[in-house]
């Protein structure tokens, strides 16, 4: 649940810091006093749109910070656990717009794009507004309250991805109908192309092999020349390495003296004379067995040829080919009988639509079983708000054509007959502004019943109602925070008498400057707002007692 609420100059709020409790809170105030700041700060803290007018007068940013407990909320701690952002029991959210209008938002301290704040904020508040009176002439709005209702929101999400999978897929199959002889052509030349490449067969690397055998086979006669030469030379002339050793060691066995300072010496011309003699035999081997191989320097030479030729062919460079030929391929096997081949769109496109159809179809179950349920419930909840005879109909109207819908098999839409025998009808037709307010109050009572949503939050909802039916409204209100947390904007008295907690927002004028209040009302605090909602700026001794009854009432009825 929300928990607090620390607002810094935005609008005409200076700075407001504001704990709630669990329960109902009533938020009152004069016209112009500023009741929207509250709701439109947590807006933003939710990921609301923001612009610079936002920010006060005077002031470099605005700055606003919700905090909630999630501990009772285990969807809000799987997804702060799945994006990193967990930290014990608290949810902090922030939200931080400069002058220029440009924003900043953070979770639990850590920077965040802003489609986070939208995301986690939907699972802590949710929000009904004065607005969605009009929202309820839109049948889009029925459909997603009665998906609420039924529970099926994840349902109604995956029925919208099969419908844009299956559409999609129509749309590749109609693109490779409508470029069939252009595709035809296309697959000739790649089945040509790839036969052509797999004749050649390159490998990775094989070209540079190639020229390097070509090197050494070209050079044949050049190495086996040299190789004998140095043969003579070690061992077979008779100035060979291996007789000038062999006379250097002679030179010194024959000193008069032994001299120690040469023995290293003389051990080094022995150990060169072997290994000049090893040489020397090595070399001989390799002379005799040593054979020019002019057919397989052909034989490398026509493959090298057969290389570079290919490669002027489709003008890349000669060791591109191998991932040419790859890249060919594939696009080769996806048209002809791949995964963009027709006949494979064609399969595609039957799956996809069989998948559609199945969720549809458990769709319009859950929406056909809820929507019972809802009519019975609006009904009660309408009958308290004064409106007994009008009856309520959650209308499932089922496409015939074959033509899938993004939202699934049926259009939906909330009809209502206000008296007895009359055919039920759309809303905008039959309902006045005061029994739109009063049906939408209901939807979204009885909606809100079944929200995992732990904060609801109602503003002006009431807007159009007074009287008897004005209690009704505080108390359904009242039972709604009973298992909940519930913030209610109100202008009505008897609603705001019956909540947990109200809050008071009043605005002052200070050195040219206007700023907002909002405080916290003890009893007697709420006593006097409850007699100025009554009577105005006078008041009477008659509205004090009249205020002090209806919020004795308003709190002994739920204890």
């Amino acid at each position: 649940m929300l928990t607090q609420l620390t607002v810094s100059n935005y609008a005409i709020a200076e700075r407001v810091e504001l704990q709630f409790n669990k329960g109902m809170t009533a938020l009152t105030g004069e016209t112009g006093a500023g009741k929207s700041i509250v709701l439109d700060a947590l807006g933003l803290a939710m990921g609301g749109r923001a612009d610079a007018g936002a920010v006060r007068h005077g002031a470099k940013r605005a700055d606003i910070t919700a905090s909630f407990d999630v501990s009772g909320i285990p969807e809000a701690l799987q997804w702060l656990e799945q994006h990193e952002l967990d930290d014990d029991k608290d949810c902090i959210l922030r939200r931080v717009i400069s002058k220029d209008g440009r924003s900043r938002a953070y979770i639990n301290g850590q920077p965040c794009p802003l489609a986070h704040l939208k995301d986690l904020g939907g699972l802590l508040m949710d929000i009904h507004s004065q607005h969605q009176h009009q929202s309820l002439l839109r049948k889009e709005t029925h459909r997603k309250l009665l998906d609420e209702f039924a529970g099926a929101k994840d349902l109604a999400n995956q029925t919208r991805e099969a419908w844009k999978a299956w559409h999609s897929t129509r749309q590749r199959l109609h693109e490779r109908q409508q470029n069939a002889d252009e595709t035809e052509a296309r697959l000739q030349l790649l089945r040509y192309q790839v036969e052509e490449m797999d004749r050649l067969s390159l490998t990775e690397g094989e070209q540079a092999e190639l020229e390097q055998e070509q090197e050494q086979l070209s050079q044949a006669d050049a190495v086996l020349h040299s190789s004998h030469q140095a043969a003579l030379l070690c061992t077979e002339e008779e100035t060979s390495a291996s007789d000038l050793v062999r006379q250097a060691l002679h030179q010194l066995e024959q000193l008069p003296v032994e001299v120690p300072a040469l023995a290293d010496t003389i051990q080094m011309l022995n150990e060169a004379q072997i290994q000049i003699s090893e040489a020397g035999d090595n070399l001989r081997r390799f002379v005799d067995d040593y054979e020019a191989d002019p057919a397989r320097l052909a034989e490398v030479e026509e493959r090298l040829s057969a290389i570079f030729q290919l490669a002027r062919k489709h003008r890349v460079n000669p060791e591109e080919l191998p991932e040419l030929h790859q890249r060919l391929s594939a696009e080769l096997a996806e048209l002809d009988g791949g995964e963009g081949s027709l006949e494979q769109l064609e399969a595609e496109l039957e799956r996809q639509r069989q998948e559609f159809d199945r969720l549809a179809s458990e769709l319009s179950g859950a929406r056909e079983q809820a929507a019972i349920e809802l009519d019975h419930r609006i009904a009660g909840e309408l009958s308290q708000l004064g409106m007994p005879s009008v009856q309520f109909v959650s209308h499932l109207n089922r496409n015939d054509n074959e033509e899938p819908a993004s939202h699934g098999m049926e259009d939906i839409e909330f009809l209502v007959s206000a008296n007895p025998g009359q055919p039920a009808r759309s809303l905008a037709k039959v309902a006045s502004g005061g029994e739109l307010s009063r049906i939408s109050l209901a939807i979204q009572v009885v909606v809100a019943q079944t929200s995992t949503t732990p904060t609801l939050v109602f503003d002006e909802v009431d807007v159009g109602i007074g009287g008897g039916t004005a209690e009704v409204v505080g108390r359904l209100l009242r039972s709604l925070g009973n298992n909940g947390q519930v913030l209610c904007v109100t202008h009505l008295p008897q609603v705001a008498a019956q909540s947990h907690q109200h809050l008071f927002v009043s605005k002052f004028t200070e050195q040219d400057a206007t700023f907002s209040k909002i405080e916290t009302l003890d009893d007697q605090g709420r006593i006097s707002e409850v007699a100025r909602m009554l009577g105005g700026v006078d008041m009477t001794d008659h509205t004090i007692a009249h205020a002090r009854e209806m919020f004795s009432r308003g709190q002994a009825t739920h204890h």
